[in-house]
């Protein structure tokens, strides 16, 4: 039985984990500094310590203490929209953040880590599928700090014969495993059309003219559930000594239009959603999904839930928050 340090494990995608965990048979215990996540989403039954990541020496504290085998990374500032805005916040949390995590593993002698990147290292792709050798070209400081994380990763893996990380990126995470955690941001679609249809509001569909079959964006959605699985498959492989890629998408393959969330969202909710349909956003692709082909060979990576699913979970958990 081993130890993992969850870095953001009070988060909406970290309690994921440290409950997958838990499942799994593995000891979780979590450094989070509470700036977005919630200390009710960590069981009690989880060693818990306020604290960011930025302090290196409370995190080789921790590794040491709990005797780590190895981290997974999720602690992070992830609003790539608002990274425009405050690029050297993100910088800090995200670059500066990763580079504190690995000199506490190096200090702390842990050897292994998933780290939880992003399908923004891509920025707009070239074709409407994107695979792990997609070229990467983000197009905010949320992406580019994401990508910069990867390469400190695969930079210690090369100077250090004994360590071995794995980074996985996905796009659109949603719906929820347990009523104790939802996702709370402002700025993700499933959030912001429940919370309108809470306070009822009219949600919004930014261009319905896109040249794809109903006319409105497609993207992958995954169920956070199956997300938290991989995270652990990951962290389960690098114990065992699997070999590995550098990183792996956590794709779809297959996507779906947010007329089709907006319809699932009317099937599962009994509301009549007549959505106002706004201009296009600039810089919104028709098309961006990911195939998750490499992850369900290694990292038992599968769509277990379908869109009526992913919206039943997120609107359950959102509703007896």
């Amino acid at each position: 039985m081993t130890t993992w340090l969850v870095t953001g494990g009070a988060g909406y995608i970290g309690a994921h984990v440290v409950r997958a965990l838990s499942a799994a048979g593995m000891v979780p215990v979590v450094v989070d500094n509470l700036s977005s996540g919630v200390r009710g989403f960590v069981p009690d039954r989880v060693d818990f310590v306020n604290g960011d990541i930025l302090d290196t020496d409370l995190l080789a504290q921790v590794m040491a203490d709990h005797s780590c085998a190895g981290v997974i990374h999720i602690a992070g500032f992830k609003y790539a929209g608002v990274s425009v805005q405050r690029p050297l916040h993100t910088y800090a949390q995200n670059v500066t953040g990763t580079a504190s995590v690995l000199a506490a593993m190096e200090r702390a002698g842990v050897a292994s880590i998933v780290f939880s990147s992003s399908a923004a290292v891509y920025g707009t792709p070239d074709g409407d599928l994107v695979d792990e050798e997609s070229p990467k070209r983000p197009e905010s400081p949320y992406g580019e700090s994401k990508l910069i994380g990867e390469w400190l990763i695969n930079d210690v893996a090369r100077a250090r014969d004994s360590f071995r990380g794995v980074s996985l990126r996905y796009f659109n995470v949603v719906g929820s495993q347990t009523d104790e955690v939802y996702d709370a941001s402002p700025h993700n679609l499933f959030p912001l059309v429940i919370e309108a249809l809470l306070d009822g509001r009219t949600p919004r569909i930014y261009g319905d003219d896109y040249p794809t079959p109903d006319g409105t964006c497609i993207r992958d959605y995954v169920h956070v559930g199956d997300l938290a699985i991989s995270h652990v498959a990951a962290a389960r492989a690098l114990d065992e000594g699997r070999q590995l890629l550098p990183a792996y998408n956590l794709g779809s393959g297959e996507g779906l239009s947010v007329r089709q969330i907006m319809d699932a969202m009317a099937r599962v909710t009994g509301i009549d959603v007549q959505p106002e349909l706004a201009a296009r956003r600039p810089g919104d692709p028709a098309r961006i999904v990911a195939t998750g082909e490499a992850a369900a060979a290694d990292l038992d990576w599968q769509m277990r839930h379908t869109v009526d699913d992913m919206v039943a979970s997120a609107w359950s958990a959102r509703r007896k928050a």
